[in-house]
């Protein structure tokens, strides 16, 4: 045992991936703690938010209460301009350019000579060569639509001071109206302002901060698939090890079930349980019991064929003979040769929950979404509130890079155990 140990914790592929899962299971540890509440909690009203920084403009607006500074930046202005003159508004304006170019005859206002991405070229040739009293073969709204385009070009260098007013109560009597006026380089300090929030992964849909949401989807999810994989894990090593040890009638009815599970897709028995129970009765884990009760059978028919190969070994025909009962046979002569293998299964099953549960929750199947979030309702709400369609990466793309993580590493964690207990697949 010892040497299987030391043998484990020399294998490159096992730690690289019991690492990775350490790294994840101290992120759902200390994450929580950071930043607390609840992960359903909707806190912004807008859909979809950026991943970023925020801060209250309210806070910020209120010279009264702190110092403002000044400073002179180099390339504020250019920063200005690459933030107002976004990618829409460029295409619109070498769309014009390109029009202007071919009715015109204009050497270099072509498709391939004008740089969507040069905002100085295309600010230039804009200045150079628009009339608003150009169609150009467009509609009238159309035109009015580059009109719109070319007053929102000339904002980008206003400079102009903004004034601020605020009124006052003094004593619930009196009102004071106090102005304020910013201008395009005065700064405060992020720290000074009340309040503020950081969101690194943005918001979803609902308004909720998803990074929260999937720390706490990561944990859910990791426990039903450790729920799943123990009673998957538990159901196939107890039938292999009765129907590979006793065999004969036993053996036969054992394997009819085993069989009759095989040629019904797991996924489809999944489909019908969980539609059966309902969505108010499906928490997470009723979702996980589901999934261990449907995920034994191929655990059940390999500890068989294992257990089939043990029976007539000698040490097993030696407690036999000096009058063992079966149980004890199993647990203390069997069981010890098939231990590493159902290790590896469980490891395996705990990778197949949580990607059973993900694919059930893709289809609406899955946990209650009232009750705590999985990563496969992410998905779920991602999906169904288009955010692929929206450019919202943040509500998906970080869920599918931790399922596929959580899967990975669980996979190199058993490729690993398999290299040190089988003696065929070791490296030399």
């Amino acid at each position: 045992m010892k040497n299987h140990i030391r043998q484990v914790l020399r294998s490159g592929k096992f730690m690289t991936g019991f690492i990775i899962i350490m790294l994840i299971l101290l992120l759902v540890a200390v994450y929580p703690l950071l930043n607390p509440g609840n992960p359903l909690e909707m806190i912004g009203y807008n859909s979809f938010v950026k991943p970023g920084v925020y801060f209250s403009l309210y806070d910020s607006l209120d010279m009264e209460s702190r110092h403002v500074y000044r400073f002179r930046l180099e390339g504020a202005d250019e920063l200005r301009i690459y933030n107002k003159f976004g990618t829409e508004d460029r295409i619109a304006v070498k769309e014009w350019l390109v029009r202007y170019g071919e009715r015109e005859g204009v050497p270099g206002l072509t498709e391939e000579e004008i740089d969507v991405d040069d905002r100085y070229q295309l600010l230039d040739l804009w200045w150079e060569h628009y009339d608003p009293t150009l169609r150009l073969g467009m509609t009238i709204a159309a035109s009015r639509v580059y009109q719109r385009l070319d007053a929102r070009v000339a904002g980008i260098f206003n400079l102009e001071d903004y004034n601020v007013y605020t009124i006052w109560n003094e004593e619930l009597e009196e009102y004071e109206v106090h102005q304020t006026t910013v201008v395009n380089d005065d700064y405060v300090n992020v720290n000074d302002i009340a309040n503020r929030i950081w969101l690194p992964l943005g918001t979803e849909n609902f308004g909720r901060d998803v990074m929260k949401q999937l720390v706490h989807a990561i944990r859910t999810s990791l426990m039903i698939g450790l729920v799943a994989g123990t009673i998957a894990t538990a159901i196939g090593l107890l039938l292999g090890l009765v129907a590979g040890y006793v065999g004969g009638i036993v053996d036969d009815i054992i394997m009819f079930f085993t069989n009759l599970f095989t040629v019904i897709p797991g996924i489809v028995l999944l489909i019908l349980i969980s539609y059966s129970i309902g969505q108010e009765q499906r928490g997470a884990m009723t979702v996980a019991v589901v999934i261990g009760l449907t995920s034994w059978i191929w655990t059940a028919r390999s500890v068989r064929s294992q257990v089939m190969s043990l029976r007539s070994r000698d040490h097993v025909n030696l407690s036999k003979l000096s009058g063992h009962s079966m149980p004890r046979i199993v647990v203390r002569d069997i069981l010890p040769y098939v231990a590493s293998y159902v290790v590896m299964a469980f490891v395996l099953q705990v990778s197949s929950g949580i990607l059973a549960e993900a694919g059930l929750s893709m289809l609406g199947l899955g946990p209650k979404t009232t009750d705590v979030p999985t990563l496969g309702l992410m998905m779920n709400w991602a999906m169904r509130y288009t955010a692929h369609l929206m450019g919202a990466w943040w509500a998906y793309y970080p869920v599918v890079g931790v399922i596929a993580l959580i899967s990975f590493s669980l996979n190199l964690m058993n490729t690993g155990l398999d290299q040190v207990f089988n003696p065929q697949l070791r490296e030399g």
